[in-house]
Formats: C-alpha cells, structure tokens, sequence
C-alpha cells in the first residue's frame, strides 16, 4: 500500500443538505506526514539527500591540548608579532581553564585590585551558573598588566573589547578565529585544536603530574567528577600508569 494515497473531496452534513468542503489528503496508519528541511526541501526530496552535512570532512569532537613545547611556540610568535591583547589572552585562557563564552566575559574588576593584578579569580560560569576560582601567575600576570595599561578604561569594562563596538566584549567566534590563527603559525593543523584545546591544556598537565581528578573537576568547574572523566579522556591505561607508579 502506498504511504500517500490520493486525495478525496469530503462532504459534511448541514441542515440545508450535503456541503462540499476542502479535500483532504490521507496518509496510511503508521507513516508521518513529509518533514520540511531548511530552503523548502522535503525530507524525502533527492536533492535534501545529496546535501553535504555541516560536519562532512572535518574532524570534530575533542580537542587536543597544548604541550608546554607549544605553549611557549604560540608565546614566541606572539611576542615576535608584537600582539601584546593576543599574548594575555593567550596566558589568561590557559591559566584560567575557562570556556569562551566565559574568557571573552571577564572584565578589568575581575583581574585587578587596586593598581595590581589579583593572583587569584573568581568568574561565575555562564553554563552552570555556578562560579569557579582559578590562579593568575606571575608570567601571566606581567602579559595582562602590560595589556591592561595599553588598553586602559574603566573596571567596568570588559578586558577584552569588541573590535566592532568596545562597549561589548569580544565575541567568542573571534576568540576562535585567533586561536586558529596561533595554532597555525607555529605548524599545529586547525582542525585538532580550538577553544577548548588552551582550556584542557593545564588541567591535562596537572592531571598527569598528579592524578588528582577530584582537583581537576574543581579547577573546571564541573558538577560531576564523569564530566571531568570523559572531559580529559582518562580511560584504563592512564589508570594502569597511576597504579604503577604507586609502590607499596
């Protein structure tokens, strides 16, 4: 049986007699009337199946992070470049291991006291809303005031302005296009690193040098210590290694 069968025209009953009404199209028991996709294609249409996926080619899912080999390559040319916004933003997104949508967020009352940067942060997070302290070292803290002092402002301001309208803060989607931009010239493949490659990078190191994964659910503000399980990607073998190198 055909899942569409033809269309019939219907009568209703008045009390002046038979009334012709719209027709109506059936469907068979058990099938769905045809989805509508984006541009007015049917579901079933040939040309919605030789659509590409948004996805096709590129390589998504977890990002890796940084070595500190590259951490120092990305400074290097930063430097070089004379891109004194780029290098703190830089320093701030790996040592505050936080998402985009919350770095690009921060404003100057969130990193200062007083004429000095704080040594330590506290953000609340926009995805959990729950907030989440993190350490500014000394390295980093030389790269933010020296941004700070050029950009100068208010403590109102965000840290990292909109280049369209300083009033607003950076947009998360030209946070990315740097970080694509750093990762390329110092030889990284874009396609492997992002965003969350700078914010795994720390918590990655200081897992490995101690194993701490309580610690680490802390540091990235998860509510649930799997979270930080699938988020490092820990599986049986760095267990083993842990294991191994505890001697009883």
């Amino acid at each position: 049986m055909s899942a569409f069968s033809m269309c019939q025209p219907q009568t209703s009953q008045s009390a002046s007699g038979p009334r012709a009404v719209a027709p109506r199209c059936c469907f068979s028991v058990g099938q769905s009337r045809p989805r509508t996709t984006h541009m007015g294609h049917s579901y079933f249409d040939d040309a919605i199946r030789e659509h590409a996926a948004w996805n096709a080619g590129k390589k998504v899912g977890t990002k890796r992070p940084l070595t500190q080999k590259q951490i120092w390559a990305v400074r290097f040319f930063l430097d070089r470049e004379r891109r004194i916004r780029d290098r703190a933003l830089f320093d701030l997104a790996i040592d505050s291991k936080l998402r985009g949508c919350d770095l690009v967020k921060i404003r100057i009352r969130d990193l200062v006291a007083g004429p000095e940067i704080r040594t330590r942060a506290i953000v609340v997070q926009q995805k959990t809303g729950r907030p989440v302290q993190f350490e500014i070292t000394s390295d980093v803290r030389a790269s933010l005031l020296a941004w700070l002092e050029r950009r100068g402002g208010m403590v109102d301001d965000y840290a990292f302005p909109s280049r369209v309208n300083h009033a607003h803060h950076m947009s998360t989607r030209q946070y990315a296009r740097l970080v694509d931009e750093w990762v390329t010239a110092i030889g990284l493949r874009p396609e492997e690193y992002g965003t969350h490659s700078l914010r795994r990078t720390k918590a990655s190191m200081i897992y490995k040098a101690t194993g701490n994964l309580r610690a680490i659910q802390i540091l990235l503000g998860h509510s649930k210590i799997e979270n930080t399980v699938r988020y490092l990607g820990v599986d049986v073998e760095d267990a083993l290694l842990l294991a191994e190198r505890t001697e009883i």
